[in-house]
């Protein structure tokens, strides 16, 4: 938005393996080859006019981001908003307990999110706001659910697949309307651009059914909602240190807090195989392909070529190379970090500046609603 993008949930994380690629005689497939095709045709849009864009993105504050998220969404925040695409960040207060019974420790979460952004290259002055602390924006959720169906909830396979992901035998009504939540995070600001991975495609796609039904039944036809476009990110596929998913629970991350000697504690206990020679077969070795292609992020270079100097060297020198390419590529980054955190009033002053654009936002789509809607008393 994802960002998010759309919020972006962040245990399971973003940068985790994809589903596999659906048959290419079926409908998934051909949808995502227009989404493919449809993306390729925005990037050529936002760099000749940057300034038509909106993007909407996010995160789920279960803590603080770590180095899949870097990869996997906030490089592609920084491209978008260095290119001049307007940039709004959710920090998803209120879909933290879609899975789970207690909000943890939040505050600090929130506050671990924003600096991450920050360091990672997002502007200060971007609108990095809250769910609760924007309630016209949670009240636009009431007339957008009067426009799907429990059967068109029950059908989002990305709620199907958060909730077996989370271990999650009861989904809850937050949980199942969590795609209609998404739909009032991106359509609020009139966010036209919403940066995903594949498997985030359905909640693009009930968004956009939910503005052109708003706009329909309740406008009479007039574009109050814009119907928002998905732009597909190409995340690379990270496991976590142990050939998991990251996960925070897992302790199998690299965050972007870590300090030199954390990052290598953990990828020294990496899990690799008994093979000497490093090569990149992410289907037949996936442990230390992983590590190859986490590497070959870091220095830039394609990850056949990072195995290829490897060579018969074996587990120890990949991890050497991991080591240093990592600790090199995020050094400006945690030092970034560490001036940021020592300001201790910063993400507040930051966050009271981006919940009172976002509210006035909000605040102005929930009267255009009302006024269609002819709820104005």
């Amino acid at each position: 938005m994802s960002s998010h993008v759309l919020p972006e949930r962040t245990d399971p994380p973003v940068a985790v393996p994809e589903h596999r690629a659906p048959s290419p005689d079926s409908t998934d497939a051909a949808s995502f080859r227009r989404s493919k095709r449809r993306s390729g045709e925005l990037e050529e849009q936002i760099a000749a006019e940057p300034g038509r864009f909106r993007v909407l993105t996010g995160d789920r504050p279960t803590g603080a981001l770590h180095i899949g998220h870097y990869f996997g969404t906030l490089r592609n925040r920084v491209r978008l908003q260095r290119a001049g695409v307007e940039m709004m960040l959710l920090v998803a207060d209120y879909q933290v307990i879609t899975d789970r019974d207690s909000v943890g420790q939040i505050e600090d979460n929130v506050r671990q999110v924003v600096l991450d952004n920050l360091a990672a290259g997002v502007e200060p002055d971007t609108t990095i706001f809250v769910h609760s602390a924007v309630p016209a924006l949670n009240q636009l959720l009431l007339p957008f659910l009067s426009l799907t169906t429990v059967a068109e909830l029950q059908r989002n396979p990305t709620v199907k697949d958060e909730a077996a992901a989370a271990g999650i035998s009861s989904i809850s009504g937050l949980m199942l309307t969590y795609p209609v939540h998404q739909a009032a995070d991106i359509l609020f600001g009139k966010a036209n651009l919403v940066p995903v991975g594949k498997d985030q495609l359905p909640h693009v796609e009930a968004t956009r059914q939910i503005a052109r039904r708003f706009n329909d039944r309740y406008a009479g036809g007039q574009p109050l909602f814009p119907v928002p476009d998905a732009l597909l990110s190409e995340a690379p596929l990270l496991l976590g240190t142990d050939g998991r998913k990251m996960s925070k629970s897992a302790q199998n991350t690299i965050e972007l807090r870590h300090s030199a000697d954390e990052t290598a504690r953990r990828l020294r206990a990496a899990r690799t195989d008994s093979e000497r020679r490093i090569t990149y077969e992410p289907e037949r070795r996936p442990e230390v392909s992983n590590l190859v292609l986490l590497a070959a992020l870091c220095q830039g270079r394609a990850p056949a070529d990072v195995a290829a100097d490897i060579g018969d060297r074996g587990a120890a020198a990949l991890k050497a190379t991991v080591i240093e390419a990592v600790n090199e590529a995020m050094a400006p980054l945690r030092a970034r970090r560490a001036e940021l955190a020592a300001d201790p009033g910063l993400v507040r002053q930051v966050l009271r500046a981006g919940n009172e654009r976002a509210n006035a936002l909000a605040e102005a789509t929930l009267q255009e609603v009302r006024a269609v809607m002819r709820m104005r008393y």
